[in-house]
């Protein structure tokens, strides 16, 4: 609630910021950009101030929505934890679908109608899915807050360097680790000791100290040991979150070079989006629906496919995506030289829908590999973790633009040297950008290898219950054992 008031205040300063007269730059209607008014320092501080507080509030706001949405299902419950199975993927489809209005609607108010309204109606929204989400309050499960996931990480890390000299038993009972009754107390699940990472087992060797920065019980230890075995995954998820960064940035710049018209209609750039949004909502049912559905009588898996196997079907897809795109990026560049529009970099006689299929696919990528992402963290992470383990997903898009930006300008900088044309120039038409997605291509195969290797090496984290045994015990057609649900709960 708090995030997302801060959320709602950037919103609402970014609205301001287009629509007062005093903060906001004077139009612009000279050919050249550069003989444009300035805008002055107040509307530049009062614009960024909007921006940094919006990334502020869906910081803190985007991890934690979706965590308390996954915690509204019963894992002792087989019934709800199947429910949970399909939760991520229709919490991104209502977030896609969101997306799809922002992307058509919303830009063509925008280019067509003003900046004010174009902020103003996301604002209101915003405002009134806080409200709903407020009023749903009492109806909430929530779980008990149990302190900062850093400060209790950073205990079990400390507390292994002090005693990094210290021997550990080899029967783990005799590690330091509480008593059943202090975790029920808090609703929290005892975890035991595991062989990985087993040098944090030293956090958890007694010592006579009882300090917390000295000695950490089991439990303690492999949370933390949990989140760390997730970090090579995250890794290996930058470079497609990189991939991402294109969608909005020379995807849509590519749309500005080729025809935009449809009779007297010309199609936005930025609304081009809308079909990597579209082709994620269909794929997104297609998968829950019918693939989920044939591939569990395959696999006997619950999921149909492991979380891991769903990212790995989308990085092979970002692997064709970007030869594709080059391909594409290939005959724009020709039709460009056979028109004599190179130079002037005037416009492509060249539809623009040539394009769609990399947006196309870009959107069944996400279906698999965002929606597997976001889900694998939340799943993986310890059960007092969950909104840190969702955060991962978040940190990897953030991540990813940063290394497009970087990449961007270290190979546009060195494909300069020497005195060579270059592959990114301001005139599309003067550039390669066909090499730099073929360059992408190899990336995501690099990529892909690497995450082949992680994913071999990586130790899913038990259950906290057997509803995950049950669901495959009737898949698989057996009459399910006696379970031990209600022991587990108590």
């Amino acid at each position: 609630m708090f995030l997302g008031c801060i959320w709602l205040q950037g919103m609402s300063l970014l609205t301001v910021a287009v629509s007062v007269h005093g903060l906001k730059p004077p139009r612009c209607v000279e050919t050249d950009m550069a003989d444009c008014k300035k805008a002055s320092t107040l509307q530049l501080a009062v614009f960024f101030g909007a921006l940094y507080t919006l990334a502020v509030g869906t910081g803190g706001t985007k991890p934690n929505i979706s965590t308390i949405g996954a915690d509204q299902f019963d894992d002792f419950d087989p019934k709800e934890k199947g429910h949970k199975l399909s939760f991520f993927n229709w919490w991104m489809f209502s977030i896609f679908f969101g997306t799809l209005f922002a992307n058509t609607i919303l830009v063509y108010i925008q280019d067509n109608v003003g900046w004010t309204l174009g902020y103003g109606l996301p604002t209101a929204g915003l405002a009134i899915s806080i409200l709903i989400f407020l009023a749903g309050t009492s109806f909430y499960r929530h779980r008990v807050p149990s302190g900062s996931p850093f400060t209790r990480m950073a205990k079990v890390i400390i507390a292994a360097l002090k005693k990094w000299k210290t021997p550990v038993p080899t029967d783990p009972k005799e590690l330091y680790e509480l008593d059943l009754e202090e975790y029920a107390k808090k609703g929290k699940f005892r975890i035991d000791s595991t062989p990985t990472l087993r040098f944090l087992n030293k956090a958890c060797v007694k010592t006579g100290s009882k300090d917390p920065w000295m000695l950490c019980s089991v439990t303690q230890v492999e949370e933390t040991k949990q989140m760390l075995r997730m970090i090579p995954i995250l890794i290996a998820t930058f470079v497609p979150s990189t991939m991402i960064a294109q969608i909005n940035t020379l995807f849509v710049k590519q749309g500005t070079t080729l025809d935009r018209g449809i009779g007297s209609f010309n199609i936005p750039p930025a609304s081009l989006t809308g079909f990597v949004t579209i082709s994620m909502l269909i794929s997104v049912v297609l998968y829950d629906r019918y693939f989920v559905t044939i591939m569990r009588r395959l696999t006997k898996n619950p999921r149909g496919i492991t979380l891991l196997q769903r990212m790995g079907i989308g990085l092979v897809f970002h692997i064709f995506i970007m030869m594709v795109a080059s391909l594409v990026e290939r005959r724009r560049l020709s039709v460009a030289k056979d028109h004599g529009v190179v130079e002037s970099g005037g416009q492509v006689p060249l539809s623009i829908f040539i394009l769609l299929p990399q947006f196309v696919l870009m959107g069944t990528a996400d279906a698999f590999l965002e929606v597997a992402k976001i889900e694998f963290f939340y799943d993986q992470a310890p059960e007092s973790m969950k909104s840190l383990g969702t955060s991962y997903s978040m940190t990897s898009l953030g991540i990813g633009n940063f290394l497009s930006s970087f990449l961007l300008t270290t190979v546009s900088h060195i494909t300069k040297k020497h005195g060579h044309h270059g592959w990114i120039l301001n005139n599309l038409n003067a550039s390669h950008l066909d090499y730099y997605y073929a360059f992408f291509a190899i990336l995501n195969f690099l990529n892909f290898i690497l995450f082949i290797v992680v994913t071999k090496f990586y130790v899913y984290k038990a259950e906290v219950s057997d509803s995950m045994e049950v669901l495959e015990g009737q898949l698989r057609g057996l009459a399910p054992a006696v379970t031990n649900q209600e022991e587990s709960r108590t």
